[in-house]
């Protein structure tokens, strides 16, 4: 980690203040929360997985969409220097040594370093006003990614209600799991208490937001995420900065509709700032196979058209690297190295396009640690690519348009857990399941794994025989 830059001072001083208050403290578990409306659940942080507010909360009071009792009982052990379980995907990067996790990247950030103090001073168990929300409205959506669920894609919910389970030991996509979890979503056309509890909860919480963003499903194809847009045009807010995730695959008037609304946002500064969130984690076929209803050629393009249209518009692309990304990752780099040299040239101001790469971590199955050791030296290319092409010129006309070294940073920690893991029988229990996912994919979808992936053709024999 180079030290002497600005962003990476930033971080090491985060790392200290947290520590001034426990070793495990991490500011998002009081300031971020993300509400999944459609089944009740909600959690602090992506990583976690999330537990069901219960109607008698938020009947009593709406933030308690936030404010659980069981996110207060982890907000108690942070303070006391424990590690809630839930958290483990950054005490396993943390425990890799010097690597930073994204409790220290997340506790950075302008929605939850200023608050540090605040939190110390008041009780484990006051309710909390959150910074950051993310909200997801419901689950329709247009692609049933390799590694999604029934509860946040409708597209799922209809394969699983066709054809079952995936034959896998965990039963992939089992809805008796997740009914277990009572984790089933609200049908779209029903009534929804959570989302009305939301909007009781909306005006207040607008006021006090810095930073608002909406999931999915897919939130192009959700009504409450143009009733957002038409509030924020009614009621500007300076302070707040806005995101939305969409897939760029939604029928093309309803992203013409959605880029004229933002396009008014942005020009006549009704926010701070706004910002797209996209997906991909591989390049053209392999992309699509994983990203199942993508396509991945007019994801480009739409990337392409949304810059023409809002000259100011900021992306991230979420890259969730699994098994699946190794071969074609060099060339979808390839493609996010383009899309920042033709946008980044000319405003350093502004950074058009950052690259965020966590590690899948569920289903087990599809997790890049099932990879043969001699399959290594795939990411490593990787990473040394990325670090081959890093933004270090601060002359006018130039920035923005390379890899940021905390982008590259990302891979090469990944790199580092896949090559220290160690195997061992779950590991070729995950093999196997993974055979088993892929066959059933197959078979269902009308796909051809070896066709479309044939550098992991070995790789999967190979899984065969675990």
């Amino acid at each position: 980690m180079n030290e002497s830059n600005p962003y990476q001072i930033q971080l090491m001083d985060t790392k200290q203040q947290l520590d001034d208050v426990s070793s495990t403290f991490c500011v998002a578990k009081w300031k971020q929360v993300t509400m999944h409306l459609q089944n009740g659940h909600t959690h602090s942080c992506h990583h976690p997985r999330t537990h069901l507010v219960s109607l008698d909360e938020i009947e009593k009071n709406p933030t308690a969409l936030h404010n659980s009792q069981y996110k207060k009982e982890q907000r108690k052990l942070m303070l006391n220097g424990e590690r809630p379980g839930e958290c483990d995907y950054c005490w396993k990067v943390e425990d890799q040594g010097d690597n930073l996790s994204d409790r220290i990247y997340k506790s950075t950030e302008q929605w939850a370093r200023p608050y540090i103090d605040d939190i110390v001073s008041k009780p484990w168990d006051d309710n909390v006003d959150p910074s950051y929300v993310e909200v997801s409205f419901g689950n329709v959506c247009n692609f049933k990614c390799s590694y999604c669920a029934p509860h946040i894609s409708s597209q799922w919910m209809e394969e699983i209600e066709k054809y079952g389970a995936y034959p896998t030991t965990d039963k992939f996509n089992n809805l008796e799991w997740i009914k277990s979890q009572k984790m089933m979503p609200i049908p779209n056309k029903d009534d929804n208490q959570y989302v009305e509890a939301f909007w009781k909860w909306w005006p207040t919480m607008y006021k006090n937001l810095k930073h608002f963003r909406i999931t999915g499903g897919e939130p192009l194809l959700n009504k409450n995420t143009f009733k957002v847009l038409d509030y924020i045009i009614e009621n500007p807010n300076p302070d707040l900065e806005v995101s939305i995730n969409t897939n760029l695959n939604p029928p093309v008037e309803v992203f013409d509709k959605f880029l004229e609304k933002v396009k008014i946002i942005i020009d006549e500064k009704k926010v701070k700032n706004f910002k797209l969130f996209t997906s991909a984690e591989a390049h053209g076929k392999q992309a699509e196979y994983i990203r199942h209803g993508m396509n991945y050629d007019e994801w480009l393009s739409n990337i392409h058209k949304a810059f023409r249209v809002i000259p100011k518009i900021q992306f991230t692309v979420m890259s969730t690297y699994n098994i699946l990304s190794v071969p074609s990752y060099t060339r979808f780099l390839n493609d996010i190295l383009e899309i920042k040299n033709m946008y980044g040239k000319y405003d350093n101001l502004r950074t058009p396009m950052l690259l965020d790469i966590p590690y899948l971590r569920f289903p087990d199955h599809q997790a890049i640690f099932i990879i043969k050791k001699d399959m290594l030296n795939m990411i490593y290319d990787q990473v040394t690519h990325m670090y081959k092409n890093l933004e270090y010129s601060h002359w006018s006309g130039t920035a923005n348009q390379a890899f940021f070294e905390f982008e590259a940073d990302k891979l090469k920690r990944i790199y580092y857990l896949a090559r220290d893991h160690k195997e061992n029988e779950q590991t070729n229990i995950s093999r196997r399941n993974f055979v088993a996912f892929i066959d059933e994919h197959d078979r269902r979808r009308g796909t051809n794994f070896v066709e479309t992936f044939p550098e992991l053709g070995d790789f999967y024999s190979f899984c065969k025989t675990c």
